[in-house]
């Protein structure tokens, strides 16, 4: 399928110009002056062109603390497009014991059909004995190099700081990386059950 989207005005990281943008395939084919074509034209004139958003962190369709969130991968990624964001990247969460690619494929499962823009996921590790190196091998050589892991939230998603250090040689190794929620877990937990204690509620 072939578009044409005329006279808009196209917005770069280093560029703000009018033109034409011609699309094959879903794909920027060209960028210029296409007077002569037929076909399907959106006319873009007096408005923006530039290239979706992409928003690397969502949570759809995910349980989290008995409840799972409110936008499932149809749902959110409707508001995502309405709103110019054309790829998302989603957190797939391992369950303690279980193999990461269990998780990732459930949640591939999820998306897979019911996503309507673009869709990637960054892989939370909360358990990572020598067994699961080749999962992260595999996630990263099938195109998803990102892991995420926690400081923060002890007996349910925290890692101690070895697991971290394995993680990022054994992905550094690999062309992966990883994502980082910093926070210090334990000193956190203290200072809540003190400002509890205190009356500190709201």
């Amino acid at each position: 399928m072939t578009v044409l989207v005329r006279g808009g005005r196209i917005v770069t990281a280093s560029q703000d110009y009018v033109g034409d943008v011609l699309i094959e395939d879903e794909k920027i084919a060209a960028i210029g002056s296409f007077p002569e074509f037929e076909g399907e034209v959106i006319d873009a004139s007096g408005k923006l062109v530039f290239p979706g958003g992409v928003d690397p962190h969502t949570h759809l369709d995910a349980p989290l603390k008995g409840t799972i969130t409110a936008d499932d991968f149809y749902s959110g990624t409707v508001a995502a497009a309405v709103g110019g964001t054309t790829s998302i990247i989603d957190f797939p969460v391992q369950e303690k014991g279980d193999d990461p690619r269990v998780s990732h494929t459930d949640w591939a499962g999820r998306a897979e059909g019911n996503a309507v823009v673009d869709w990637g996921l960054h892989q939370v590790i909360v358990d990572l004995p020598d067994a699961f190196f080749p999962a992260l091998d595999d996630l990263i050589s099938d195109g998803s190099p990102s892991f995420k892991m926690f400081m923060a939230y002890p007996g349910a998603r925290m890692v101690d700081d070895a697991t971290i250090f394995k993680a990022m040689r054994r992905t550094a190794d690999n062309g992966g990386f990883v994502l980082m929620h910093c926070e210090n877990g334990p000193v956190i937990d203290l200072l809540e059950q003190e400002a509890l204690a205190a009356g500190n509620t709201g």
